[in-house]
């Protein structure tokens, strides 16, 4: 049985950084970037991002057979770790780095093409990173320990994005933000290829990637759907990030144009720092605090998304009650919901580990791969759709966009702010109710039953 080192662990989460250095950027700012900055339609920019988000699903399990069927002196996942993180880096500058000042029709096509490409090579690196979890430790304590490095760590790297790209967008854009997005993607891809380099040279994996038969999609398709509890993890991991994508691609509009005033991007920064710091909170100290008081994580579970909806519901009646131009008061509904977005991130990744047992008993056939590939398909066909919303959102409320540098921020109308306001509550509150009864009807990995599953497990390798 395979103990985990501290570097391990410290690579892990490094890499783990980086990762979500990358993924954030582009999540939370893409929208705002091509829409408020270059002056694309809303709507045009959530279409392709959806589309394009689709495609590169589609694409998941076939990287995860790929990923399955790797046999190289380095292991199965590493290689695809630093290939896809070095190509993936190139494009995420591209991506920030668009030719401002080109007619619309030439602006769309390189839209299109870059943000495709971007998806395809993150995708290289993502689904072999979370698919290392179960090959490198054994036990399901250590696969849960691991997963908790490795979602606070992606949560300190989201967080490090949300702190400070507007400042840093200002800082070296010198009243540019087409020049400070474009110099801010330099340094987080920079940044991104030396972690995904240091977790390449200190991860080692155990022989469980040896295990991983799966050598056709068809294979692949027909394990999944022979998996019930991964299928309702994916489904459940599906309508929260939806949730969260909403909320993140939102926010933003609600600081410039609602909250307001020439010191928005401070106000935003600050707001994003004290949300990132409560999510890594909500990780590194919430979760294991309710683990240590013998808490089950299925009733954790319940804990965070209601946290979460008290967190909505508490922001919804601010805006209809005119409290959301005090910053300090905002602070309030924000930490509790990025709190309990990070000890949600927690538990989906330690349900879907689990579920790699259950589909070994089940089967016989471990994939690892196959199922965290499931994970980054639906994942990202939810944030397709959710940053589609957000452009249908944007553009039906009426949201006019501000490309001049040089001028205030465009005044919106009433109506245009109060939809606002429902679109950056509403729906994300919606998407977790139904994953709360969505969760509550399927899901059976319970800490009892994953820890019998661990157990026939151990039973029947000492037999052969």
């Amino acid at each position: 049985m395979q103990q985990l080192s501290v570097k391990q662990k410290i690579a892990y989460g490094l890499g783990a950084v980086g990762k979500d250095m990358v993924y954030a950027l582009s999540a939370s700012y893409v929208m705002f970037y091509y829409q408020d900055t270059l002056g694309l339609s809303a709507t045009f920019v959530g279409l392709i991002l959806m589309i394009a988000r689709v495609f590169d699903a589609l694409n998941d399990p076939f990287m995860g057979v790929l990923v399955a069927r790797t046999k190289t002196r380095w292991g199965r996942f590493r290689p695809w770790l630093f290939t896809g993180s070095v190509l993936n880096a190139a494009v995420l500058y591209a991506l920030f780095a668009a030719p401002a000042g080109s007619p619309q029709p030439t602006l769309m096509v390189y839209f299109s093409v870059v943000y495709i490409l971007w998806g395809v090579t993150y995708t290289m690196m993502d689904i072999p990173y979370w698919s290392m979890i179960p090959a490198v430790t054994d036990t399901p304590k250590d696969r849960e320990n691991l997963s908790v490095i490795g979602r606070t760590c992606a949560g300190v790297g989201s967080a490090l994005i949300s702190m400070f790209t507007m400042m840093a967008v200002g800082m070296f854009g010198n009243g540019s933000d087409v020049t400070g997005f474009r110099y801010v993607a330099l340094g987080v891809a920079v940044i991104f290829v030396v972690t995904e380099v240091v977790c390449c040279l200190f991860i080692k994996e155990n022989d469980a990637g040896s295990r991983m038969q799966v050598s056709s999609v068809k294979e692949m398709f027909r394990a999944l759907f022979a998996n019930d509890q991964a299928l309702t993890v994916v489904g459940t991991i599906v309508l929260i990030n939806m949730a969260l994508y909403l909320t993140s691609n939102f926010v933003i509009y609600f600081f410039k144009y609602d909250f307001g005033g020439a010191g928005w991007k401070g106000d935003y920064t600050l707001f994003a720092t004290a949300g990132g710091a409560f999510q890594i909170l909500g990780m590194m100290i919430f979760y294991p605090l309710l683990r240590k008081k013998r808490i089950h994580n299925e009733k954790i579970f319940l804990i965070a998304i209601g946290m979460a909806v008290a967190g909505y519901l508490m922001l919804l009646a601010m805006c209809l009650t005119g409290f959301t131009h005090n910053l300090y008061v905002l602070l309030v509904p924000g930490v509790t919901v990025f709190a309990a977005n990070g000890v949600l991130s927690v538990l989906t990744t330690v349900f879907l580990s689990g579920s790699v047992d259950y589909g070994e008993i089940k089967s016989g056939r471990r994939e690892e791969s196959v199922i965290f590939s499931m994970q980054t398909f639906v994942v990202k066909a939810a944030s397709g759709v959710a940053v589609f919303l957000t452009g249908i959102g944007l553009d039906l409320i009426g949201l006019v966009g501000n490309t001049d540098e040089e001028a205030a921020a465009a005044v919106q109308s009433a109506s245009t702010l109060t939809g606002l306001r429902l679109l950056m509550t509403v729906l994300p509150m919606a998407g977790l109710l139904i994953a709360l009864l969505f969760f509550k009807k399927k899901f059976r990995l319970t800490d009892a039953y994953s820890a019998e599953l661990h157990e026939q497990l151990k039973s029947r390798r000492e037999k052969q």
